[in-house]
């Protein structure tokens, strides 16, 4: 298997637009963990990716702007939320690189139930606030339904100046052109398209976080690794592919 390489500007252009969405004020924290704690969680058909042996557990907290269908336009008040999720690194057979999600934790109702229903993404409905006082950003988080709960997340950084020259790991753990899902008996991938990441630095402040253990993970083993901030890119979600059965 050839795995594509990681690069900042997306490998697979979305000619015909799935899904328009933009991401906002992300905030990105992750932890190293050894590839075997993590590959029970990954669907049918993927394993880990790993950067010098290791993969890693994401937490990122951000806002959702403007969801909508093919070319937009975004649906009123309903596709713009608060979200945080809790995501894993994989790669399929093909060699696509992407991302799992173990949990997405959104404040707006009918979004999470119907990405359950299409996609069999694990999204909850939580109470969420999204605070920013100058270069502070709060992110907070309560879940509702469905379990398990507790699960609950506050998140606290100050923003720093911007990244120039993103290291290898500051893209392995952004520059990423899709996602594994297993839905229907098959492992299906979706590929996304945007422009390239703006980075800063970000000091954490502040975490009290129980959504990671609460989507079946060990508790993280010391601070994390790597912290980011983004202002935000726009995104084009293309039509999922079968990746596996």
């Amino acid at each position: 298997m050839v795995i594509e390489d990681v690069t900042p500007e997306t490998g697979r252009p979305v000619h015909r637009p799935w899904l328009v969405q933009s991401w906002r004020d992300l905030t990105f924290v992750h932890w190293a963990v050894p590839p075997e704690t993590v590959a029970p969680f990954l669907p049918h058909g993927t394993e880990p990716d790993t950067l010098d042996g290791v993969t890693y557990v994401g937490l990122i907290g951000f806002r959702m702007v403007g969801l909508g269908l093919l070319r937009g336009p975004g649906i009123p008040y309903l596709g713009t939320f608060c979200e945080t999720n809790v995501r894993l690194y994989s790669v399929d057979r093909q060699g696509r690189r992407a991302v799992v999600f173990l949990s997405l934790d959104a404040e707006r109702l009918l979004p999470v139930l119907t990405a359950q229903v299409m996609l069999r993404l694990p999204y909850k409905w939580s109470r969420m606030r999204l605070e920013r006082t100058g270069d502070v950003l709060r992110y907070s988080s309560r879940r509702r339904l469905p379990g398990p709960r507790p699960a609950t997340g506050e998140l606290t950084v100050r923003v720093g100046a911007p990244v120039t020259a993103p290291t290898p790991l500051d893209h392995f753990l952004t520059a990423r052109w899709g996602l594994h899902t297993r839905a229907w008996g098959r492992t299906l991938h979706l590929p996304n398209d945007h422009p390239r990441w703006p980075l800063h630095a970000a000091d954490l402040l502040n975490l009290d976080d129980t959504l990671v253990t609460a989507a079946g993970l060990p508790a993280p083993d010391g601070p994390p690794v790597s912290v980011l901030y983004s202002p935000g890119v726009p995104v084009m979600f293309g039509a999922p592919g079968v990746a596996g059965r």
